[in-house]
Order: C-alpha cells, then structure tokens, then sequence
C-alpha cells in the first residue's frame, strides 16, 4: 500500500483573517458618564452628577468600562487610589460623547 500526501504549502495556504474595524460600543452607563464631564472631576463629584450613591454599581457599571475603552483617564496615573485623583476625558472620550 502506497499513500501520497500533496505538499502542505500547495494545500493549506494560509488566508488572511479579515477581521472588521471594531467601534467600541458605549454602554448607557458609559455615555451618560461621559456626559457629566466639565473637566477634571473626581469620583465623588461625578457619583453625585449621576445622582449615584453605590460607590461600587459606579466602579463596575461607569467609571472601569470608561477607563478601559480609553474614554477616560487617571489625573495622577502613577497612584490610580490616591485620595487626590480625579479623572478627565480622552479625546476619544470627547468624541464619542458628541456621537
């Protein structure tokens, strides 16, 4: 008995994956977040813009997804728990709220 394969590059040439640009969705929560920016604001001053009090409902639901969509960023980067931080749009945070 006598088998013959072709050649794997003949066969199984890679295809490109063509993947889609993706535009990040912005949540409700998000957006009206984005929203409530005048400037530099810390977490205690946009909670209550919100009208929020569950400090961690704003963590979860706002102010992470925000962050790590780049919407928004830390004032003070290197000490993201420090008492003083506050948090200020991105450009991309400007623009997906005029969206």
């Amino acid at each position: 008995l006598r088998m013959i394969f072709p050649a794997a590059d003949e066969v199984y040439r890679e295809t490109p994956q063509v993947t889609p640009q993706v535009t990040p969705q912005v949540t409700p929560q998000v957006r009206d977040l984005l929203n409530v920016f005048k400037g530099e604001e810390s977490r205690t001053e946009l909670q209550k813009s919100l009208g929020l009090v569950d400090r961690k409902n704003f963590r979860i639901n706002y102010l992470n997804p925000a962050l790590e969509e780049g919407f928004v960023e830390l004032t003070i980067p290197d000490k993201p728990k420090s008492s003083k931080q506050k948090y200020r749009l991105t450009e991309k945070g400007r623009k997906a709220r005029q969206e």
